[in-house]
């Protein structure tokens, strides 16, 4: 099998991905073996790859947002059969027992694995996966499914952290692979998107998809919203947002790492306005959303990149280059 490997990290400017010959692994017990198709690439590829996260083992094969058939199940699986076209999320794993998982927020587990950072992901043609963290897919194209079941849930469990009512008006900071996705389900509940990027493509991405007001982060929207969230890495956008916000109004920062939050004045949050982070997802919610992907449909815009240009398409991340989502594909 061929595997994109990050041995060191360092900044993708330096090519940090090897690309290696390994043997096939086989699936153990309640595992699957996948023949990967596609595998997207999301912001915390990066932050894994240059060091804005510390590694969980090394080497390690990045990628949590897979798509692949069955080639082989392990002893003792059911409900599956070789094949099967699923889909592999950020979560690979919860212990089931802590207080979190009893409580159905398997996000906050203690021991909580992760495709990519725990055990080897998709940025391969081949990967073992657990049975019960590989999901059936919708009749959606794979290449379209691959950036749902990551930057499509998390940026979806955000807009729930963020309390959005049907019709309200939601503002949207960055404009990436999870808000080119949210953007679409919440026009689907019919609510007003205003979306605050620096990017002038990103701009005009933005109203194709409907948005009610674009702008630059330091512009002034028309009204200000009942519920944000910030899709980017960027702490200082934070104040912004909550000058933006109404009173009693919900701010959800989306991502796994963030540049540190300024000092803020007690006033910007002041009113009852409520900020929340976001922290991974469940397995519930990938089978939300792949429901709610087929109902509305959603349908991601991607950037196909061979498997062996992963350096390059994490570049491309990096530098905003893309209309939507960076996807892998695997032609072996």
């Amino acid at each position: 099998m061929r595997a994109m490997v990050l041995r060191r990290q360092k900044p993708v400017e330096r090519r940090p991905l090897a690309c290696v010959e390994r043997e096939t692994p086989e699936p153990g017990p309640g595992e699957l073996l996948l023949r990967v198709r596609y595998c997207g690439i999301c912001r915390t590829d990066l932050h894994l790859v240059e060091g804005d996260m510390p590694l969980r083992r090394r080497p390690i094969v990045p990628g949590h947002q897979a798509v692949g058939v069955i080639e082989e199940m392990g002893r003792g699986v059911t409900g599956c059969k070789r094949g099967q076209r699923v889909g592999v999320p950020w979560i690979a794993g919860s212990c089931g027992a802590c207080m979190h998982c009893r409580q159905g927020r398997e996000n906050l587990c203690e021991r909580l694995a992760f495709h990519g950072w725990s055990r080897d992901g998709g940025f391969a043609s081949h990967m073992t996966v657990r049975a019960d963290c590989a999901f059936p897919l919708p009749r959606l194209p794979d290449e379209h499914v691959a950036p749902l079941l990551c930057a499509g849930v998390v940026g979806y469990r955000a807009l729930r952290r963020a309390r959005i009512e049907r019709g309200s008006t939601v503002a949207l900071w960055g404009f990436g692979s999870s808000a080119h996705i949210g953007i679409q389900i919440l026009r689907h509940w019919d609510c007003k998107v205003q979306v605050f990027t620096r990017s002038r493509a990103h701009q005009g991405h933005a109203r194709a998809l409907g948005a009610s007001w674009v702008g630059s982060p330091k512009a002034r929207a028309p009204s200000l919203s009942e519920s944000a969230v910030i899709y980017a890495p960027v702490g200082e956008l934070v104040p912004r947002a909550l000058r933006n916000l109404a009173p009693g109004g919900t701010l959800a920062l989306a991502d796994i790492h963030m540049t540190p939050l300024p000092t803020m004045e007690y006033a910007l949050l002041w009113k009852e306005k409520t900020v929340t982070s976001v922290a991974n997802s469940t397995r519930d919610d990938v089978r939300e959303l792949l429901r709610l992907a087929a109902r509305i449909p959603l349908r991601s815009e991607v950037t196909l990149f061979p498997l062996e240009k992963a350096n390059e398409a994490l570049l491309a991340v990096k530098r905003s280059r893309l209309r939507g989502s960076a996807v892998l594909v695997n032609e072996a």
